[in-house]
């Protein structure tokens, strides 16, 4: 699995700052006689909203988990959350990315706008489908974060992600989807602020949609949204902001609209047809 599923290429031109627009979950069943009501997500149970939200909140917990305590609060420059209002998410008129490290976009600005694209573009590759497969998990990490603090994580996942957390997302042992059904884990970051910024360290909130589980027939973990907010403490190293540690917590969530649920083909197709994008104030 290349790194590029999980929304990135390697070509100038993928740089953008549009926002991806929200996906749909998906009942895939014959089950929507239940309950009545809110069109094809009736028969889409608490249960398997439950599992699905769970999902998410482990993806980024197990992050958080193996990053808790690994960074040091700045106290230059530093601004509360309560004192800060986030501003538009508007083109600056400075080149916001210069390179791609694995995939991944790198070289960013030793700015707020340059640490906010960092963490929106961070935020982006650990939920993806990516950190399901060891070799790829090892390349995003070791992209991403402070050198030491992807030597500590890397042990770490790797106990995280196991044969049985794998079972419970319905997936097969190594981490692929059952024969006939498609894996689904995107993370799409809909706004930042900074909360706190130095020259050498910040700390950015990336306020996140994502989609998470199985497209296809039969799927028993059907793909549905989440929302959650990472909360990301940057380090300038060697020329570039890094990863030192992150949190997570659940929402802030919207309403969820009276949309028909996609068919599994149409989930599959869109999350094979549409890439993501690279992430930039």
């Amino acid at each position: 699995m290349s790194l590029g599923e999980d929304g990135y290429d390697d070509e100038d031109h993928g740089l953008t700052r549009t926002r991806l627009p929200e996906g749909e979950g998906d009942p895939y069943g014959p089950r929507r006689g239940r309950g009545g009501g809110r069109g094809g997500r009736a028969g889409f149970s608490s249960r398997n909203m439950i599992t699905v939200v769970g999902v998410v909140v482990l993806l980024i917990a197990a992050i958080a988990f193996a990053n808790r305590g690994g960074g040091s609060d700045s106290n230059d420059a530093e601004k509360s959350g309560d004192e800060v209002s986030a501003e538009a998410t508007a083109p600056s008129g400075v080149k916001p990315v210069g390179g791609k490290n694995g995939g991944i976009a790198s070289g960013f600005a030793r700015t707020e706008q340059g640490a906010q694209s960092a963490a929106a573009n961070f935020a982006v590759a650990l939920g993806g489908d990516g950190m399901f497969k060891e070799e790829s998990r090892h390349a995003i990490v070791d992209a991403i974060h402070t050198p030491e603090t992807a030597r500590d994580l890397q042990g770490k996942l790797d106990k995280a992600y196991t044969a049985d957390f794998f079972k419970n997302l319905g997936l097969n042992p190594d981490g692929s989807a059952p024969k006939g059904q498609t894996f689904v884990s995107r993370t799409v970051p809909v706004g930042t602020k900074t909360t706190a910024f130095s020259e050498s360290e910040a700390t950015v909130e990336v306020w996140c949609t994502g989609l998470v589980g199985l497209a296809g027939q039969g799927s028993t973990k059907p793909v549905a949204q989440t929302w959650f907010t990472i909360i990301q403490k940057l380090r300038w190293t060697n020329g570039d902001w890094k990863l030192g540690s992150s949190d997570q917590k659940q929402g802030p969530a919207p309403v969820s609209g009276d949309i028909r649920a996609s068919s599994a083909d149409e989930i599959t197709n869109a999350v094979n047809g549409y890439g993501g994008f690279t992430y930039a104030r």
